[in-house]
């Protein structure tokens, strides 16, 4: 048996296979618009916000879904499928776009 021994606030213990930092702490992460406190639900919303900042498509990679900005070396992967978009792709995304987005527990 492998894996990681999760504390929850309950004192109960729990062995997490395979943790990711959302199974690790019990709560899940989520993408903010801090403009306009959406949650950001799926690629479209998201490439909707990213759009009015100036971030385009880049279609290099078909098993992903990229964005880049004209005169930046910034790129922003993400997986094909939305299920997949974890903590580690949101704060990829707020680190690029300071004040505009935050990450959040659920």
């Amino acid at each position: 048996m492998s894996g990681v021994w999760v504390f929850k606030k309950n004192g109960v213990v729990k062995l997490v296979e395979n943790p990711t930092m959302e199974s690790m702490d019990g709560r899940r992460k989520v993408l903010v618009h801090k403009q306009s406190d959406d949650v950001i639900t799926s690629y479209t919303v998201l490439e909707r916000k990213l759009s009015a900042l100036g971030w385009k498509r880049y279609y290099d990679d078909p098993d992903l879904f990229q964005f880049h900005k004209d005169n930046s070396i910034d790129l922003i992967s993400l997986p094909k499928d939305f299920s997949k978009f974890r903590s580690v792709h949101m704060y990829d995304i707020v680190v690029k776009n300071r004040n505009i987005f935050e990450v959040r527990d659920m």
